[in-house]
């Protein structure tokens, strides 16, 4: 009977044991399980606190259940021993459990968390003007000041955008206006100073006009004894002299003229007489627009009144046509439905050769004057005519070469007239004249239109232009190149440069003292001390960029005197 006992005391221990083991598994997991998601939210939200749980996890309490075995041990010759072992209760093996699972956690490094300095935006809003700077001037007249009160406000040097200056003093906006509440009291204040100071500027400009036609008057009656202006002076060299002689000669011509169609009544003689009157209009607006060219760019036009030439050009064009070829084809009709006989051609003879000399000598002296540019230009004496490079002289040119070809015309069919007694030769003849002229108002209005529109330079020296800043070790690449000419050999260049960032760093670089530097480096220790430092330099680089961008400005116009304005964006 006994081994039968013990066979089901055994039995019975090892079902118990296992099953407290399963269920010690199961709970032992669900800890693990439970303390891993608090890892996770503390990895998670970065809250230390959560590393200690705040309950524990609950066992049932089972009561102490002792389990006997018996071993039966041979001692001796028909004797046995029966041993009895304590198994552990259920509570004592979950405490065990426990207290191997919270061993390893506790023995753990202290979880390290790296946190990102971010620099804090700032909102400037849409009208941010604390770091502004403003001239002197502006402070004086936007912000009715006066040059004592800019004494007391902090000066700052920088460098300027003019050619003739080096560097100018500027003084913060929020400065100015600061003083500026401070003078006045309030921005009610101010708003009715300025409105004030306003009404006083244009009243003392009407003054200022009223004063100036006084002193015209009273030099009209005295008799202007003032120096020769620049604007009388461009008349005595280059386009102006010719536009002069031309004037004159044709004004003559066109007296003649006149006097010998009056005679006469040929259709040819009216033609040439209605060209030299054309001619000699036309001639006077092109000394306007030369004086209008050689004004000083004003804020209303900064880039000058070159363009005044080839208006004046493109209008004397229109009244070539309208007046000279128009007229001209008019009578020329006219005499072929109704031919008059015409009386002796002597003096008309007479005319139009004196008539040829003086046009031929206008001539000359535009072909002359036409050539001494081409050479200074580099460029040949036709190129030069028909990009029409200097219009005034184009136009002299071109109404001279007319005029002789037309007399030519005129005398030929006078003389048909003559030796076969049909006045139709002669209204041919002004047909012929009023053709030519019609040939040449299209080839005015054609050159100056398109010059007006914006013509580009030659490719040559477009070219010599960009390689010019490419070989300049700080760029990198030139984009979108625009070369204008203004009229007069001037020049508007314009580019999109890509800047090599290096080069120009290092180019700040080799003027700073790399021991200071690298102190300035080593003290920095926190996010608002590494601000500060790269404000300062990355400002200080900035202008050496604007220096970078002055010196190749520079140097494109010292290279290419024609370049009068260049404008390099920064890509």
């Amino acid at each position: 009977m006994l081994p039968g006992l013990a066979a089901a005391a055994a039995a019975h221990r090892c079902s118990w044991s296992s099953l407290c083991r399963l269920r010690l598994r199961c709970r032992a997991a669900a800890r693990v399980s439970s303390e891993r998601q608090e890892w996770q939210n503390l990895m998670m939200f970065g809250n230390v606190s959560n590393m200690v749980p705040n309950s524990q996890p609950c066992f049932c309490t089972l009561s102490q259940v002792k389990l006997y075995s018996t071993n039966v041990q041979k001692e001796g010759q028909g004797s046995q021993t029966l041993r009895v072992e304590k198994v552990p209760s259920f509570d004592e093996a979950a405490e065990n459990i426990g207290a191997e699972l919270k061993a390893p956690l506790i023995k753990q490094e202290p979880l390290q968390v790296r946190v990102k300095a971010v620099l804090k935006k700032r909102e400037y809003g849409p009208k941010y003007t604390q770091n502004n700077f403003i001239t002197g001037v502006r402070a004086i007249n936007e912000f009715c000041l006066k040059s004592s009160d800019l004494e007391q406000l902090r000066k700052i040097r920088r460098r300027s955008p003019h050619e003739d200056t080096e560097s100018f003093t500027v003084y913060l906006r929020s400065d100015v206006e600061a003083k500026s509440l401070e003078v006045w009291g309030s921005p009610e204040a101010l708003a009715r100073e300025k409105k004030l100071r306003k009404e006083a500027e244009i009243e003392y400009r009407e003054r200022l006009f009223r004063n100036q036609k006084i002193l015209r008057e009273y030099r009209d009656f005295l008799g202007n004894t003032k120096p020769r202006s620049r604007m009388t002076s461009v008349f005595f060299k280059g386009p102006g002299k010719v536009v002069m002689v031309a004037i004159c000669i044709n004004g003559l011509n066109c007296f003649f003229k006149f006097l010998a169609w009056i005679y006469t009544g040929s259709a040819s003689m009216f033609s040439e007489a209605v060209h030299s009157l054309s001619d000699t209009c036309n001639q006077g607006l092109l000394a306007v627009g030369i004086s209008k060219s050689v004004q000083t760019p004003d804020p209303t036009h900064p880039y000058g009144f070159s363009n005044m030439r080839y208006i004046a050009s493109l209008i004397s064009g229109v009244g070539i046509f309208m007046m000279g070829a128009g007229l001209s084809w008019y009578h020329g009709i006219m005499g072929l439905l109704n031919p008059q006989p015409m009386e002796s051609l002597l003096w008309a003879y007479c005319i139009l050769a004196g008539s040829l000399v003086s046009e031929g000598a206008t001539l000359l002296v535009a072909v002359n004057e036409l050539r001494r540019s081409a050479r200074a230009k580099g460029i040949s004496f036709y190129k030069y005519v028909m990009e029409s490079r200097d219009p005034s002289t184009n136009v002299i040119l071109l109404e001279d070469t007319a005029a002789v070809l037309g007399v030519i015309i005129a005398a030929t069919c006078m003389g048909l007239t003559s030796i076969t007694g049909n006045p139709l030769y002669d209204s041919l003849g002004s047909l012929g004249v009023g053709t030519l002229l019609g040939v040449v108002s299209a080839f005015l209005i054609y050159t100056n239109t398109e010059a007006l529109l914006g013509r580009s330079i030659q490719p040559e020296q477009v070219q010599r232009l960009t390689e010019l800043l490419e070989n300049d070790p700080s760029v990198r690449a030139i984009h979108d190149v625009k070369a204008t000419d203004l009229g007069l050999g001037k020049v508007r260049f314009k580019a999109e440069v890509d800047f090599d960032g290096r080069v120009v760093t290092r180019s700040y670089l080799e003027k700073q003292d790399f021991d200071q530097m690298l102190q300035e480096i080593q003290e920095v220790k926190t996010s608002e001390e590494l601000e500060t430092f790269m404000l300062k330099h990355g400002e200080n680089i900035i202008d050496t960029l604007g220096a970078e961008v002055d010196r190749l400005e520079k140097e494109l116009k010292k290279r290419n005197p024609e370049v009068r304005h260049v404008d390099l964006e920064i890509l």
